[in-house]
């Protein structure tokens, strides 16, 4: 009896650290997170393409930068989520392009949202489950969001006023974190990981 006791007490144990060590919420962030990303960066993609159709040479290249950026997050996300054994399911980008002026307004709400709400969200969670390197991955996207959300509001401030070719036409772009520069600006090494410049990429 008492063996079966003790097998019992130990079973519930180990369910109980199982269940405590499982990030359940962090995982299903990751995932949307992924999905997130690899929209954006197929959507600014298309934006870019749009862009120069468009004549807007400048908002193009900020586009591309941030097109390559959003694709960097998701590989960190996408790296992380396997670590904690899980799997990305398949699914295919969904998005709508429009006009230049539509689309950096549209760039411009998706940044805001992620900003102010979703990423907030999914850091406390990845902190309240103790998954550090999902805090980490998270934090780089969304400090570069900040960034991106700033560049497409000139940029949309730019084509208004009928100034686009101010803007900058070459920015370059962090390898790890996806941390993104206007060219002209760039520091020795990226604000948010210490990656050195001579690695960034130049877009």
């Amino acid at each position: 009896m008492k063996k079966i006791l003790f097998i019992t007490i130990v079973s519930l144990i180990a369910f109980t650290a199982c269940k405590k060590n499982n990030p359940v919420k962090t995982i299903e962030n990751l995932k949307a997170g992924i999905k997130g990303e690899t929209t954006a960066s197929a959507k600014y993609a298309a934006f870019a393409q749009k862009a120069k159709e468009e004549g807007y040479l400048n908002i193009a290249k900020l586009f591309e930068a941030a097109s390559k950026s959003e694709s960097i997050h998701a590989a960190n996300h996408k790296k992380v989520l396997e670590e904690l054994g899980a799997k990305m399911e398949d699914f295919t980008p969904s998005f709508e392009v429009k006009s230049t002026v539509e689309n950096l307004q549209a760039a411009i709400e998706g940044e805001t949202y992620e900003v102010t709400t979703m990423h907030p969200q999914f850091l406390n969670d990845a902190k309240s489950e103790k998954v550090e390197k999902a805090g980490k991955s998270f934090s780089w996207a969304s400090d570069t969001e900040k960034k991106h959300q700033q560049f497409y509001t000139r940029a949309l401030e730019a084509l208004n006023s009928m100034a686009e070719n101010t803007l900058p036409l070459e920015y370059v772009v962090c390898p790890v974190c996806g941390n993104t520069y206007d060219k002209a600006s760039i520091e020795d090494k990226c604000s948010f990981c210490q990656t050195s410049k001579d690695k960034f990429i130049i877009i």
